[in-house]
């Protein structure tokens, strides 16, 4: 995945502000994760928080665009574009994480400690999820025609760390 850095919009203030107000509440992991899905949920953006030419995406991989980081680094808000076929590797993640997907459906796959697949799932436009280490081993992909955005919010900053990954498995 490759990642560029934008100005943030007013459009995500709500989202900004709604999300600080979580973490702000110092809950462990899960429930921060629970509590920014629910201020995601609330405050979803639409796909023209990107540019034209960011929603284009890229045909080498998918491709992730900084929308905020928060001052302190206690989370940053990254929005995902994968073009058809496009998929990540399977892994698990540094922090706590949610998503909401604004266009198009993003498949995931959910593994236990042992790689075995536990669960499958279709998001779809304005389908937000909440998860956090441990128990955060998945894979997703855009198996549609059309190209598929979401909204990412980790419980880092994403720009210092370079990548919300921990491990990669094969």
């Amino acid at each position: 995945m490759t990642a560029t850095l934008i100005r943030p919009t007013g459009r995500l203030s709500p989202l900004v502000a709604g999300i600080r107000s979580a973490v702000e509440r110092h809950a462990d992991w899960a429930e921060t994760a629970q509590l920014v899905a629910d201020q995601l949920s609330r405050h979803l953006p639409t796909p023209d928080v990107l540019t034209p030419a960011q929603r284009l995406g890229s045909p080498d991989d998918y491709q992730g665009h900084t929308l905020h980081v928060e001052p302190g680094g206690s989370f940053s808000i990254v929005g995902l574009v994968w073009r058809p076929g496009q998929i990540t590797r399977i892994h698990d993640h540094v922090t706590w994480c949610a998503f909401g997907v604004i266009q198009g459906v993003e498949h995931e796959e959910l593994f236990d400690a042992d790689l075995n697949l536990i669960g499958r799932s279709a998001n779809h436009v304005g389908d937000v999820s909440g998860f956090a280490p441990p128990g955060d081993i998945h894979r997703v992909h855009n198996t549609g025609s059309e190209t598929a955005i979401s909204i990412h919010v980790y419980g880092t900053d994403i720009t210092r760390v370079g990548s919300s990954a921990r491990r990669y498995y094969d």
